[in-house]
C-alpha cells in the first residue's frame, strides 16, 4: 500500500444517503451489510491502480455501515473490503481479499479484467467453492468515483407522452451508431450519438414518440465470450445499478447521457431504460465476488431453503435479487429514482419482470416490490413496462401484472407473424389481438395501451429475418446452433436466406407491409424494432446477444436505396394515419354493445361483408376479416374506419359494411410504394393476396 496524505481513521457521518456523497468538505459513505463484522473503505490513486488507504468504517446502525472523509481531492476512487465469515454452507461468503464495488457508486474508473483472484473460491481445489481464496482482486476490479453529477437542465420538461399516443423505438446504444459515418468515430457507440440531430430528425419521421434503450447501466463482458472472441452486446448482465456504462461515453462529456436526454426532450421524445434487476453478473454459487456476494451475499440473494450454499435461479443467470429485504429493496428503488431526478428518464421496462414479484416460489402481482414502485410519488411519474415472463415456476404471467404496467404481448408478436404466413386458425386470435387484447388485459382497471405489440424485438428474429428465414442460424454463436428459439413463426418464401429473386423479394416486402400495418393498425401500444424500418436483416440468428458486429448493427447506407426508403416512408406514413385517427389512439376497450350511432356499434367483426358469427368464428380455415371501428367525439362527430385483411394467395372481393356511403383508402399494404388510390371507395373493394386495407368513412354520417 502506498503511502499518502489522506487522514488516519474516518468520522462517524451518517447512515443516509446510501453511497458516497460529497458536501464540499468532505465526503459521507454508506453501505448496507448485516451480518458482516467490519467494513473498511480503500482508497485509491486517481486511475483506480495503487491502494493508498483502507479506513474502517466507525459506525454501524441497522445493518448500514458508513464513515466520513473529511478530505476534499479533486477526485475520489474507492473500493470496499468486508470482513464476516466464509462459511458457503450458511451462506455467507465473505472475503476481506477481494475489493467489492460500492453498489451504490454513480461512476466507474477502469474496467473487470477477468482473472481467479475475482473469484472468493481456490478454483480446481477440493471442495470448490467451500475454500477461500487469499489473492486481492483489487488489480482487477473496477472501482467507484465520488462524481458531481450536477447537470444544468435548465428548462427541461419531461414529453409526458399520453400512452395512448405513444410509439416505442426498442434500441441498443451501439447499433444505432456504430455504423454512422457521417460520425466522428469517437462518438460512435455512445450516448453523444443519441442527442444528433440527423438521428433525432429520423424519429421524427418515423413518427416515434419513445426510444427504448437496451441496458445502459453498467454490466460484465461474460469471461467465456471473451474467451470465444464474442461480447455480451445486449448486455443483461448487471454489475452497478447507479453507474452508466463506461464503454457507452465517448469520454468528451461526464454527462453525455443528460445531455442526450436533454436534447431528446427538446425534440418531445421520451427515453425509456430496459433495467435489470432480477439478477447481477456475479452468476451462481461458482461466480466472481465482485460486490453484493462479498458485502453480504445471504442478505442480497435469494438462497435455497434446504441448502444455503446454493441459489435460486428464476432468471436463469446463476442468481436471483432478494426484493423482498427491505434492504435491496430499498436499493433497487433508490436506483430507480436516481436516473429518473437526476437523468430525467422517462419510464422503465423490467426484464424478467416475473422474477420481481418472487417473494416465494410463486409470482403475485400484489407483491412488496410493485406496492413500492406504485406508491412512490416519483416513480409514479413515469412509464412501466414489464416483460411478463421468467424461467422459474408459473414463469409466464401476461396480463398479471399489476394496474399502470404495460406488457409485452408475445401473443400478439406470435399471431400476427401466423396469421401472415397464411396459418389455419387465425382468424379469431388475429381479432382478439388486433383489439387491443382485451381477453387477456381488460381488467376493470386497465386500459387497452397495457398491451405492448410488437412484430420483433432484440431478442428474436428481426423483421427482415421473419420473411426470409425458416430456420433460425445462430452458428456464429459458437454453440452449436442449440441458442435461441427454435419455433419463430417465420417463413422464407422460398428460398432460405439472401437470394436475388425478384419474385421472391417482392413477396418479402408485400409480408413486411402487411404486418407493419397491422401492427399500426391495432389497439395497444406499438413498438419498433430499430432496424426494422430500414429491413435490417441479422442472418438468421435469432439469439444475436453476443454479436456487437455487423450483425446487429444498422447499416445507415441503406437508407440510400430504394427498399430501405419505401420501407421507411410506409412506416411514417403508418404512424402519420394512426397518430391522426381516434379509433386507433384511444385508451379504451370497445364493446359490441355501445353503438356509435344508431345502428354502428363501437366494434363489430365481419367476413367479406357478412357480419362475424359462431359458426364464422370456428371456421379454422377462414382468413379474411373486417374489423370496423367507430368512434364519437365529444363535439359529436363520428369516426368509422374499417381494417381489412386477407392472407390468403388470392385476391378478394370485401362488401362494405353499413354505413352506406363513400370510403377513403388510407393505407394499402399491397402498394410497393405504400400509396392508396384516391378514387372514393363504396359497396365494395377487392382487397389483393396477402394484403392489408384500411378505410375511413366519409359518407357525412351523424346522429
Amino acid at each position: 500500500m502506498m503511502a499518502s496524505n489522506w487522514p488516519d481513521r474516518l468520522e462517524a457521518g451518517h447512515p443516509w444517503p446510501l453511497g458516497a456523497h460529497s458536501d464540499g468538505l468532505g465526503t459521507n459513505f454508506a453501505v448496507f451489510s448485516e451480518h458482516a463484522t467490519r467494513i473498511q473503505l480503500c482508497l485509491f490513486d486517481a486511475k483506480g491502480h495503487h491502494e493508498q488507504a483502507r479506513l474502517e468504517l466507525p459506525q454501524h446502525h441497522g445493518g448500514i455501515w458508513h464513515g466520513y472523509l473529511p478530505h476534499r481531492p479533486s477526485e475520489i476512487v474507492y473500493g470496499y473490503r468486508a470482513h464476516g465469515p466464509y462459511e458457503p454452507q450458511k451462506g455467507h461468503r465473505f472475503n476481506s481479499h477481494k475489493l467489492l464495488l460500492d453498489p451504490y457508486a454513480r461512476e466507474l474508473r477502469g474496467a473487470l479484467r477477468w482473472s481467479n483472484s475475482l473469484f472468493g473460491y481456490r478454483i480446481g481445489a477440493a471442495g470448490s467453492d467451500l475454500v477461500m481464496d487469499k489473492r486481492d482482486s483489487a488489480g482487477a476490479m473496477p472501482k467507484g468515483v465520488v462524481n458531481d453529477d450536477h447537470y444544468a437542465w435548465g428548462n427541461d420538461d419531461p414529453p409526458r407522452v399520453p400512452w395512448e399516443r405513444t410509439v416505442i423505438y426498442e434500441c441498443h446504444l451501439r447499433g444505432i451508431s456504430m455504423l454512422r459515418t457521417d460520425l466522428p468515430r469517437s462518438d460512435r457507440g455512445t450516448f453523444a450519438a443519441l442527442a444528433d440531430p440527423r438521428f433525432i430528425d429520423h424519429l421524427h419521421k418515423l413518427g416515434v414518440t419513445t426510444i427504448e434503450l437496451l441496458p445502459v447501466q453498467s454490466f460484465v463482458q461474460d469471461r467465456r465470450l471473451l474467451e470465444r472472441d464474442l461480447r455480451n452486446y445486449w448486455g443483461y448482465n448487471p454489475l452497478c445499478w447507479f453507474a452508466p456504462e463506461p464503454r457507452y461515453l465517448s469520454g468528451k462529456h461526464a454527462n453525455e447521457l443528460r445531455h442526450a436526454v436533454h436534447h431528446l426532450h427538446k425534440a418531445g421524445i421520451e427515453v425509456i431504460m430496459d433495467v435489470v434487476y432480477n439478477h447481477t453478473a456475479e452468476g451462481n454459487e461458482l461466480g466472481p465476488t465482485l460486490s453484493l456476494r462479498g458485502l453480504d451475499n445471504a442478505s442480497y440473494y435469494r438462497l435455497q431453503p434446504d441448502s444455503q450454499r446454493y441459489y435460486l435461479n428464476a432468471s436463469g443467470c446463476g442468481n436471483t435479487l432478494k426484493l423482498a429485504h427491505p434492504q435491496v429493496l430499498r436499493m433497487v428503488l433508490d436506483s430507480l429514482r436516481y436516473w429518473v431526478q437526476s437523468y430525467h428518464i422517462d419510464g422503465f421496462r423490467f426484464d424478467l419482470g416475473v422474477t420481481l414479484g418472487r417473494e416465494s416460489q410463486d409470482f403475485d402481482s400484489g407483491a412488496g416490490f410493485f406496492d413500492a414502485l406504485l406508491q412512490d410519488p416519483t416513480l409514479a411519474q413515469v412509464k412501466l413496462i414489464a416483460e411478463p415472463w421468467d424461467i422459474g415456476k408459473n414463469g409466464y404471467q401476461l396480463g398479471g401484472f399489476p394496474p399502470r404496467f404495460a406488457e409485452w404481448n408475445d401473443r400478439y408478436r406470435d399471431t400476427v407473424r401466423r396469421y401472415w404466413r397464411g396459418d389455419s386458425g387465425q382468424r379469431g386470435e388475429l381479432a382478439a389481438r388486433v383489439s387491443g387484447s382485451g381477453d387477456i388485459f381488460a381488467h376493470p382497471v386497465r386500459a387497452n395501451w397495457s398491451s405492448v405489440n410488437f412484430l420483433a424485438s432484440h431478442d428474436g428474429f428481426s423483421l427482415a429475418d421473419v420473411v426470409s428465414y425458416a430456420h433460425k442460424h445462430n452458428e456464429a454463436n459458437g454453440e452449436g446452433n442449440h441458442d435461441g428459439h427454435n419455433e419463430n413463426y417465420s417463413a422464407n418464401h422460398g428460398h432460405e436466406g439472401p437470394t436475388n429473386d425478384a419474385r421472391i423479394l417482392a413477396e418479402r416486402r408485400r409480408s413486411m407491409r402487411a404486418m407493419l400495418c397491422t401492427l399500426m393498425c391495432s389497439q395497444g401500444t406499438p413498438m419498433l424494432l430499430a432496424g426494422d424500418e430500414m429491413a435490417h436483416s441479422k442472418g438468421g440468428n435469432n439469439n444475436s446477444y453476443c454479436q456487437d458486429n455487423a450483425t446487429n448493427w444498422l447499416d445507415w447506407n441503406k437508407l440510400d436505396g430504394d427498399v430501405a426508403q419505401a420501407q421507411c416512408a410506409w412506416v411514417a406514413r403508418l404512424s402519420e394515419v394512426r397518430r391522426t385517427l381516434k379509433v386507433l389512439s384511444m385508451n379504451r376497450f370497445l364493446y359490441g354493445e355501445r353503438e356509435a350511432m344508431p345502428g354502428i356499434t363501437e366494434i363489430a367483426w365481419f367476413d367479406e361483408g357478412a357480419a362475424m358469427d359462431s359458426e364464422r368464428w370456428q371456421n379454422g380455415e377462414g382468413r379474411l376479416l373486417t374489423l370496423r371501428r367507430a368512434l364519437r367525439g365529444k363535439d359529436g362527430d363520428v369516426e368509422i374506419s374499417l381494417f381489412m385483411v386477407n392472407s390468403t394467395g388470392d385476391t378478394h372481393r370485401f362488401r362494405l359494411p353499413p354505413p352506406e356511403g363513400n370510403w377513403r383508402m388510407l393505407l394499402d399494404s399491397s402498394a410497393e410504394d405504400g400509396a392508396p388510390r384516391s378514387d372514393p371507395v363504396s359497396g365494395s373493394v377487392d382487397v389483393p393476396e396477402r394484403t392489408a386495407m384500411l378505410l375511413l368513412y366519409e359518407g357525412g354520417a351523424s346522429s
